[in-house]
């Protein structure tokens, strides 16, 4: 039996900011553990978020760039789920109102068109250092630094359209060098600034219905993205063709060994309780200031 390989890509770019999305607490990476933060980003009780309006013209510019329709009105949410470096214990984000909807990336090299779902805002989270043993499976203790906590993200949402490795190596290039390219993101793949999650599935060649997808996590580079995607494409048919199920999960793709491994059961949208973020208003945008960032 033969598959076609179905997959939907997830980037987030950190926007080129001095400040946080809702503070003023520097950005700058490489600082001393825990010294960018504020009430804010540390959720301490009572401070509330104020929005960060240089963030709302990159993310502006980053949809005119890949073309798609900004929002005049679109809300913060909630996003609600447990994360050690999020103090919070809730990410703010944005979900059935998004600042961008649409858009499209063309990849010259293929002769073909990979449509955009949406752009949405939403705030990083901190970084989690594994001490002990071998990193995250063996790790005896975790330590957080929150410097990260709060730095203005996009995400850039696909439709599932991508259909090998190497096109979607050719879309995040693609992104990568059009935020670059206009100042949206620094685009630095080893800090962490751009990277990718990477939604996976597989279908018997001529099924119409898609497959259960699992999404391999935190992909900085486009060399792991593309062994990433063809070791679990791989590791799926195994499963099938072993007479087994693919459970929705989300995935840890390791460089060393070339490997997929699980992290946790995959979540849906439910499952995160979103609702409008009642510190933040609407977030409306007028044709003018559409017109200037244009």
């Amino acid at each position: 039996m033969t598959y076609e390989l179905i997959i939907g890509l997830e980037i987030h770019a950190q926007l080129n900011t001095k400040s946080k999305l809702f503070c003023t607490a520097a950005t700058d990476f490489g600082d001393a553990p825990n010294t960018n933060v504020s009430p804010v980003s540390l959720g301490l009780p009572g401070a509330l978020p104020v929005l960060n309006k240089d963030a709302v013209q990159l993310a502006i510019m980053a949809g005119l760039a890949l073309d798609s329709d900004i929002q005049e009105r679109s809300v913060f949410a909630r996003k609600n789920y447990f994360f050690a470096d999020l103090p919070k214990g809730y990410q703010i984000s944005q979900f059935e109102l998004p600042i961008c909807l649409g858009g499209h990336v063309y990849l010259d090299e293929f002769d073909k068109t990979i449509h955009v779902t949406r752009i949405h805002m939403e705030e990083d989270a901190g970084k989690l250092n594994h001490q002990g043993a071998d990193g995250i499976a063996g790790a005896t203790s975790s330590i957080a630094d929150l410097n990260r906590a709060g730095v203005p993200l996009i995400e850039i949402v696909s439709e599932p359209e991508i259909r090998s490795a190497k096109e979607a190596r050719a879309y995040m290039e693609t992104v990568h060098q059009t935020l670059s390219f206009i100042g949206v993101c620094d685009g630095d793949l080893e800090k962490g600034s751009f990277r990718c999650d990477a939604n996976i599935s597989i279908r018997p060649t001529g099924q119409r219905e898609f497959g259960t997808r699992t999404e391999v996590k935190n992909l900085n580079s486009f060399r792991s993205l593309e062994r990433a995607i063809n070791f679990e494409m791989k590791r799926q048919i195994q499963v099938i063709e072993s007479g087994g199920k693919i459970i929705q999960q989300t995935m840890n793709f390791d460089d060393v060994t070339g490997e997929t491994s699980a992290l946790r059961s995959k979540e849906n949208a439910h499952d995160y309780r979103y609702f409008p973020d009642p510190d933040l208003k609407p977030l409306l945008v007028f044709p003018d200031q559409i017109a200037n960032v244009r």
